[in-house]
């Protein structure tokens, strides 16, 4: 099998690091010098913070945070199943279209009582056109009148009522069987009208005043947060006394970190692995948690015009050796993605109909479309998220594949989080090497939300009326049995235009010191920490 000089150099790179860790810690596990308290979680963010407002958040890494100090409605239970937050229980109307909820005792961090009317104003707020949230329409634009507001068409949201201090109901436009999943995101969390001014973003720690079991007592821009137990949590208070976050972007530091005893959990890069699992001391710190995640490879058609012709897209994904890149370079800890819809997803399969590796089929592809041996293409660049070793290695290796088996130069370049996810928004990523993790279980998450016409997260220029009628069709469906063949459909349309190019599905790797327990964790990642336990 051909392979790039930039692969066998990237996998020469990773013997080297795990050569280099095999060798650490030799000595023995030992924690820093200075008495750590017990019930003291320590682990690194990888980024800093993109956002301290619920309103506003979007990315992973930053509502791993937020989810312990913010809460709406509902929220996700270990099982995968959306379980009751601020509300205690609802009913759905016999239509399907009105949901009713009646709220817990609950209070904020300032101590005042939660009130059906800070769910409506919360949502309100999230709506206002001054906030510019980025996530408002994509969750909750089914809510009847939101869009109105969101457009700054209306000063309220119609379908959100106020029935008294413990009841609200909300009024979706539609059917929308995966309503409740929808509503998890944390962009329906409640805030106080007192601390959180409609139009201003939470910016502080003294603002971040939400109902979760943890209070934000301390955050230093792109250096630390700490957050305190919340005593009166409604659930009762975490066995956890303060979670310590400190903002380290390299890999290497938050490896070396764990090593000397200074955090008690981290994400490991899988070229660590070999080394991690070939050290006595450290190899039974190893946990797995499957993600209900995809890493993909983007192509924007409104940036480079040659991805509008579906036979570029289709050469570029013939000649990407997912399976090399998978097993090899990585060492086998994901599954190569073959279509869209991740394990975990109702409706996920391990075949569809996306082109296959044929590295002579593509050369004829690209040169059909007009740019033999790579002749005539632009200059391409491929994006990544700087701070992840993984997350380059594929990028490299995908840009490698591309240079080695269709002549086209790609240069590899890294972007500091926050101005990829800036670029990404505002539809200026090119070629990138990017995931989506399911923020619900639904296929529309994925197939609807990311690649319809007007998806919220479609921000490559692709349409396809076909494609698009499945996905609305499907999403109204009450009967999963019914929604499922259409998605079906529509994703074999998506893959056999290239749409994305699915990579791997996404597992975690991550080490734990043995003290860490009763962490709650499921396919979305970490829950909050309300019963896990840190012993030193």
């Amino acid at each position: 099998m051909k392979r790039s000089r930039l692969l066998l150099g990237g996998l020469a790179l990773g013997l080297l690091s795990v050569a280099f860790l095999a060798g650490c810690n030799s000595g023995g596990f030992s924690e820093k010098s200075g008495k750590v308290a017990a019930n003291v979680l320590r682990y690194p963010i990888p980024n800093n913070p993109t956002s301290l407002d619920p309103a506003t958040v979007q990315d992973g890494d930053t509502l791993d945070l937020l989810i312990q100090v913010y809460e709406g409605l509902v929220g996700w239970g270990p099982n995968n199943e959306v379980v009751g937050l601020l509300a205690e229980s609802w009913e759905v109307s016999p239509d399907g279209k009105t949901y009713t909820f009646k709220l817990r005792d609950a209070k904020f961090h300032n101590g005042r009582a939660v009130t059906a009317e800070d769910i409506k104003w919360s949502i309100e707020r999230a709506a206002d056109p001054k906030m510019a949230s980025p996530t408002i329409e994509a969750y909750l634009s089914d809510i009847k009148g939101l869009s109105d507001m969101v457009q700054g068409r209306a000063t309220s949201i119609e379908g959100i009522k106020v029935i008294d201090d413990k009841t609200v109901s909300i009024t979706l436009n539609d059917v929308t069987p995966y309503f409740l999943g929808k509503l998890t995101y944390l962009v329906a969390a409640a805030v106080p009208k007192e601390i959180a001014p409609s139009g201003k973003q939470i910016s502080s720690a003294a603002e971040m005043i939400g109902t979760g079991p943890f209070k934000m007592k301390e955050w230093q821009d792109k250096q630390l947060a700490v957050l305190s137990r919340n005593d009166d949590y409604w659930g009762g208070a975490p066995k956890l006394e303060t979670i310590e976050r400190p903002v380290v972007l390299d890999a290497n530091t938050r490896l070396n970190l764990y090593l000397s005893g200074e955090v008690d959990m981290i994400q490991l890069q899988r070229q660590d692995l070999k080394g991690v699992l070939d050290n006595p001391e450290i190899k039974d710190h190893v946990v797995k948690l499957e993600r209900a995640a995809i890493w993909y490879i983007g192509m924007s058609q409104l940036e480079y015009a040659p991805f509008k012709d579906k036979r570029v897209r289709q050469a570029f994904a013939m000649a990407i050796d997912r399976d090399t890149i998978v097993n090899e370079l990585m060492g086998g800890i994901n599954t190569p993605a073959y279509t869209i819809l991740p394990p975990g997803i109702p409706g996920h399969r391990d075949k569809g109909a996306a082109p296959e590796y044929n590295v002579e089929k593509a050369k004829a592809l690209l040169a059909e479309a007009g740019f033999p041996g790579g002749k005539g293409l632009p200059p391409l660049s491929m994006t990544h998220r700087e701070g992840y070793p993984d997350i380059k290695l594929v990028a490299e290796a995908v840009a490698g594949q591309i240079k080695s088996n269709l002549g086209v130069d790609v240069r590899v370049s890294p972007q500091e989080w926050g101005k990829y996810l800036e670029d990404y928004n505002n539809k200026k990523q090119v070629f990138y090497h990017m995931r989506w993790s399911a923020d619900f279980l639904d296929p529309q998450n994925f197939l609807s939300h990311m690649l319809t016409t007007n998806g919220p997260e479609n921000k490559f220029g692709w349409s396809n009326p076909e494609y698009d009628a499945l996905c609305a069709k499907a999403d109204r469906l009450l009967s999963m049995d019914e929604r499922l063949p259409l998605y079906a459909q529509a994703e074999d349309i998506a893959l056999s235009e290239a749409v994305w190019i699915p990579i791997f599905y996404q597992r975690d790797i991550e080490l734990h010191r043995p003290g860490l327990k009763n962490i709650r964790k499921s396919l979305f990642g970490h829950l909050p920490h309300t019963t896990t336990e840190v012993t030193r």
